[in-house]
């Protein structure tokens, strides 16, 4: 009897484009796992991401603005969610495979470390071998979750999640798709966010871009998954002129917002932070989890201290910090 699995797989070679990634063509796990009866493996990373530790600890992980006292801003979960939103669209118009593109999304910022990109910037100046959210990324996914057995993905989903952000594009069309949808989602949601937090006003995005990409971010990301839509054959794609503003709207963030002394007045704060907790625990390393004890063995001290830093949240960052620094009320 034809099982659940393989009536969908049987769907997705009828009705998915030719280039997409039919799951019945994954290259597999690096440990091999006997076929689901009901879910396609692309399914079951997905589920495995959604009920990783990780995935949970995003809430509480920046993602542009530090701390926000408000409830409506971005967390890095709220972001994760958007990319998956903008991702799923563009690939359900595209047919290609969306359960792949869903993992690849919901994946992407499993590896980001507390703080945003601050943190990022601070790691990666304190481990030895840098540090990239991107990287540590698939390591969450390879290594460190499950008690330090990884989930156990297969190929397509970890160099989706790995190659999302820099470097060579992803080998399928469907990671290539969460590249572009990553970049959409950050732009127009933290334009939002820097608006509600009174940092720019709307009328303050140049009037050319938006008669070109739209007033609202509603019509903006409407404007360019149409353009990647239309565009994209053998590579995810926006036509030149959206690709024009696009690029010049970013640049107004970076100008306007990335770089606003007002909103990252507090990041200056992060380097000392994390590089105290690091030192810290570096000196003394039996603070260092037990169950971090491998890494130190195979891989070293600091490598150990990198990954449990780079797992914290912020509230549990600013916890351990006064853990070690800051006096305690005589009882």
């Amino acid at each position: 009897m034809e099982t659940v699995r393989e009536r969908i797989e049987k769907q997705e070679n009828e009705y998915l484009s030719p280039k997409a990634l039919k799951s019945c063509n994954s290259r597999g796990r690096k440990i091999y796992e006997s076929p689901c009866s009901i879910r396609t493996d692309f399914q079951i990373d997905r589920d495995r991401i959604i009920h990783s530790k990780s995935f949970r600890r995003l809430k509480h992980k920046t993602q542009v603005f530090l701390a926000p006292e408000s409830d409506h801003f971005r967390t890095r979960l709220t972001h994760t969610l958007e990319v998956s939103q903008i991702a799923r669209t563009i690939a359900r118009a595209l047919a290609l495979n969306e359960d792949l593109t869903e993992a690849i999304s919901l994946g992407h910022d499993l590896g980001h470390t507390p703080f945003g990109h601050a943190g990022e910037r601070a790691l990666n100046e304190l481990n030895p071998g840098g540090f990239r959210h991107y990287e540590q990324s698939r390591r969450v996914c390879e290594v460190l979750e499950k008690d330090f057995k990884g989930l156990n993905l297969t190929y397509e989903v970890l160099d989706g999640i790995e190659r999302h952000t820099s470097g060579p594009l992803p080998q399928t069309l469907e990671g290539q798709v969460v590249r572009i949808a990553d970049k959409i989602a950050y732009i127009n949601h933290d334009i939002d966010d820097a608006v509600r937090a009174g940092i720019i006003l709307e009328s303050d995005i140049p009037k050319a871009l938006t008669e070109s990409l739209g007033k609202t971010k509603s019509e903006r990301i409407n404007t360019m998954v149409n353009s990647i839509i239309n565009n994209s054959d053998d590579i995810i794609k926006f036509d030149i002129e959206c690709k024009q503003s696009f690029d010049e709207l970013h640049k107004f963030l970076f100008k306007n917002v990335y770089f606003n002394p007002a909103a990252k007045s507090e990041e200056s704060k992060v380097d000392g932070f994390i590089e105290s907790i690091f030192k810290y625990i570096v000196k003394n390393n039996s603070l260092l989890p037990e169950e971090y004890n491998d890494i130190v063995k195979n891989e070293g001290l600091e490598r150990a201290v990198t990954d449990y830093i780079a797992g914290m949240t912020d509230h549990y960052a600013v916890q351990i910090f006064n853990d070690f620094f800051v006096p305690k009320s005589w009882k």
